[in-house]
């Protein structure tokens, strides 16, 4: 309109001055414009540059000014000619890309158009900055490659609820693409046949309500194969809260559901004891809500070959009956040929299938075209009924159909075998599986009746409590199979000695109770006696031989106890007396017991308090040279504690409680602590004392952070890995928990030395010596007190330090207490002696007189590395 106003003025000079002036009032329109503006000559030259285009371009019109307007484009749009370029921008809204003069490029959209104002023709550009329109562009992009990348199937719908969108997904989870589906409203799109009918009702409320709709649909694809999917429908609004549309997101649970529906709720049917007709009813159900084409039955086949109904809660029951007490075969329609053939068969045309000749009048009135049969197998493969998918058309089954039926098939079997396998759940529940007796459950259901008939005749019972000795070394030297072996043959035995009307049962681990109805105390002495020397006898063990005992605690009703959980805990605590008195006897409970436990329990809540405020103490007991050289070998902390109401409590007594109560490795890890803590002190005093031993539990060695714990203590103190030595049982050499073999290798890698105490007393070989990095023996105490009086007890002294010396370790001879004992160990030439004959245990600074006084002072030879084979 513009450029047409201005060449429609005559020539002349008022032209010519009106041209001027018109000339004028465009450029001043161009000058004011939001929009970045220039004007390109007839030679193609820049000569209007507004000051939006400077701010645009980021440059001065000055620079600008004369130059052909290409310059302001990037490529490819100048490699044609300036012609081209304007024919090919000129129109609205054409895309380009403009050149900054510092190089960087800017996306574009260009409007341009000639005209021409008096003799004279230009071209006016109108540019805006795209850039910002590209990058969301390039983002759509992007999230449309991530939406149809998606195994989900994702649709859109407008304001008007027509599907506007789908994704790759929904094209290959459904199979329909999208112009395929252009003016389907969500709720055509969400239906079928079988499909719940207020779906669309509950869409239009979510709606509404400005909220999303999360369910679970029944759809169909384009085949018209049934999906179970998991539909999240969302609304989006704009700025003003106005509807732009819905998306939907659609996840297949088909499997999810099938398995969901089917294995939990037929599972807790069965553990919840429901009748076997309940159970089939409740899978056919599921069945037909799944995929609601299908009709299902369950028959059952008995002993006799004879079909029985179970469940066919969608046929007549005059279809049932008719079924009932019909004999498998080949001509007993589809479900009776399946049961005798022991295969699946599928038939599409009941109507004209001779298999079906004898039957089809069963079915043919009921709308049923077609059938497809399985039978049920038990797991040993012996057919135990059919399941069979009834179709109203003729058709076979389809993908969902055949999972359903496999599912189902496991499902079906396992019901009907559950008279089976109700005894085994029996079984698991009230019986030890290791040994075949009752549990503690079982046992005390049992032992309560036994009990009331006993006090109903007005008799005496006893209850005893049998617990093995050193069962735990079993374990660590043999492993958990020979300990399982051994609990076995011990089970064994106690049945056989205690049949009739006697009752047994496992409590626990290595503890086993009893209860023995209509017995006197006297008898039952006569009993445990007996038992004793039944679990005594030995037992193989791989290629070793077990030489069992056990303690046996008695409690008896109804004097120590009316109810059987008071009378097995009295016989527990007669058992730990009898266990404390040595083990491989019988007691019989007191009421004196019943303090002594709670003496036990009081020494327990005292011990952790003694823990937490520090309240233990060490003592150090000297050892030293074999000759008379009057060398210190070393010091081993003993752990002592002084209770300010309870007096001195010794180790023997504690420690089984630590072990007990669980504080063993809280209490051995305190003990290292302040080993090395005091071993820092001697050495920052000059007290030349060469290494610290100190015992540390099985249970320690169990600690995956063991190692770092003894280097960080090490380190903590600014001792070296000599200083300290850890004495060990046979018990952590044997222990097959690879964490206790990973922190050995370890400690040796750190250079710590460690000690087997107690060597001699337990199960352990050479083989292991050999392999193990151990650096000292110490010779078990008690070889060292019968060698006054025991040749046997002199030569397994001696033999053990050939062992040792055979190895290249240092063998440690504790319990010296006599003269005569050390005369011999010297004539021996046992390298380290300790014992009461030396010195008992000292705290430090007694410990620093004593070296003092008897002059003592560090052996040279620090001892040999320790031995360790590949």
């Amino acid at each position: 309109m513009l450029g047409r106003t201005l060449t429609s003025l005559a020539p002349g000079r008022d032209a010519r001055a009106t041209t001027a002036s018109s000339q004028d009032s465009l450029w001043q329109v161009l000058e004011q414009s939001v929009d970045a503006a220039f004007v390109v000559d007839a030679r193609h030259r820049v000569v209007l540059f507004n000051p939006a285009a400077e701010a645009l371009w980021g440059c001065r019109r000055e620079d600008v000014h004369g130059l052909p307007f290409t310059r302001l484009l990037a490529a490819p749009q100048t490699a044609a000619s300036p012609e081209a370029t304007l024919a090919a921008l000129t129109g609205s809204h054409r895309d380009a890309t403009l050149r900054r003069p510092e190089g960087s490029e800017i996306a574009c959209s260009v409007s341009m158009s000639r005209m021409e104002v008096g003799t004279h023709a230009f071209h006016t550009a109108f540019v805006r900055d795209t850039s910002e329109q590209q990058r969301q562009l390039a983002r759509l992009r992007q999230l449309s490659i991530v939406v149809d990348s998606s195994d989900n199937a994702i649709f859109i719908s407008s304001a008007d609820r027509e599907v506007v969108y789908v994704n790759s997904g929904f094209t290959r989870m459904l199979g329909y693409r999208l112009e395929e589906l252009r003016g389907i409203r969500p709720a055509q799109l969400l239906s079928g046949p079988h499909t719940d009918p207020s779906l669309d009702a509950r869409i239009n409320r979510a709606i509404s309500a400005g909220e999303g709709l999360q369910t679970e649909v029944l759809l169909y694809t384009k085949s018209g194969r049934p999906l179970w999917l998991s539909a999240a429908i969302n609304p989006v609004h704009d700025e003003d809260g106005a509807l732009l549309g819905l998306v939907s997101v659609l996840s297949d649970i088909t499997r999810t559901k099938m398995h969901q529906v089917l294995h939990n709720k037929v599972l807790d049917a069965l553990v919840h004891e429901w009748a076997v007709t309940d159970v089939m009813t409740l899978i056919c159900r599921e069945v037909e809500h799944i995929a609601p084409e299908l009709t299902v039955s369950i028959i059952t086949v008995d002993s006799e070959g004879l079909m029985r109904t179970l469940a066919s809660p969608s046929l007549p029951e005059a279809w049932a009956r008719k079924i009932d007490g019909m004999a498998i075969g080949p001509r007993s329609g589809v479900c009776g040929a399946a049961a005798w053939r022991g295969r699946a068969l599928l038939v599409k045309d009941i109507a004209s299938d001779p298999l079906c000749a004898n039957t089809r009048h069963l079915t043919s009135p009921l709308g049923l075209r077609a059938c497809w049969t399985h039978p049920i197998k038990s797991s040993s493969g012996r057919v135990l009924g059919t399941l069979s998918f009834y179709y109203r058309e003729n058709r076979g089954p389809d993908e969902l159909h055949e999972r359903l039926a496999d599912t189902c098939l496991h499902l079906c079997s396992l019901t009907l075998e559950r008279e089976q396998t109700n005894e085994r759940v029996h079984q698991l529940a009230f019986y030890d599986t290791l040994t075949g007796l009752p549990n503690r459950i079982m046992f005390s259901a049992k032992a309560e009746q036994a009990l009331a008939n006993v006090a109903q005749a007005n008799g005496t019972a006893a209850v005893l409590f049998i617990d093995l000795d050193r069962f735990k070394r079993v374990n660590d030297a043999q492993g958990h199979a020979a300990g399982d072996g051994l609990l076995r043959d011990v089970a064994a035995r106690l049945s056989e000695e205690l049949g009739g009307i006697n009752i047994v049962g496992r409590q626990a681990g290595d503890e086993f109770v009893a209860v023995l109805p209509m017995c006197s105390a006297e008898q039952a002495g006569s009993v445990a006696e007996r038992l004793l020397g039944a679990i005594a006898t030995p037992t193989a063990a791989g290629l070793m031989t077990l030489h069992p005992s056990a303690s046996i605690g008695v409690a008896m009703f109804p004097d120590d106890g009316r109810d059987i959980d008071l009378l097995v805990r009295h016989a527990d605590m007669a058992m730990y007396r009898a266990k404390s008195d040595g083990g491989g006897g019988f007691r019989f409970f007191s009421v004196d017991m019943n303090r002594l436990a709670q003496e036990r329990v009081s020494l327990e809540t005292a011990l952790r308090d003694a823990l937490r405020l520090d309240q233990l103490q060490l003592q150090y007991q000297p050892q030293v040279g074999g000759g008379d050289e009057r060398q210190l070998y070393g010091v081993e902390a003993l752990l002592r504690w002084h209770h300010a109401d309870l007096g001195v409590i010794p180790p023997s007594r504690f420690v089984p409680v630590a072990e007990e109560c669980g504080l063993i490795a809280e209490l051995s890890l305190w003990v290292l602590r302040q080993a090395c803590k005091q071993m820092a002190d001697w050495r920052r005093r000059g007290i030349d004392i060469p290494r610290v031993s100190v015992n540390i539990s099985a249970i320690n060695f169990r600690e995956p952070a063991l190692s770092l714990q003894i280097a960080g203590l090490l380190d903590e103190h600014g001792l070296s890995p000599d200083d300290l030595t850890l004495e060990i049982t046979e018990s952590v050499m044997l222990d097959p928990d690879p964490d206790v073999l990973e922190n050995i290798e370890a400690i040796y890698v750190l250079g710590v030395r460690l000690s087997l105490d107690d060597f001699g007393t337990g199960y352990s070989s050479l083989s292991h010596l050999h392999r193990l990095p151990i650096s000292e023996l110490k010779l078990d105490q008690s070889f060292v007190r019968d060698i006054d009086t025991s040749a046997i007890a002199r030569t397994l002294t001696s033999s053990v330090l050939r062992i040792g010396e055979s190895l290249g370790m240092k063998v440690v001879a504790e319990g010296v207490e006599t003269e005569s004992q050390h005369r011999f160990l010297t004539e021996q030439r046992f390298p380290v002696l300790q014992g009461y004959l030396f010195s008992p245990p000292l705290l430090p600074a007694p410990l620093e007189r004593w070296l003092t006084e008897h002059r003592y002072t560090a052996a040279v030879e620090a001892g040999p590395a320790p031995v360790h084979a590949a």
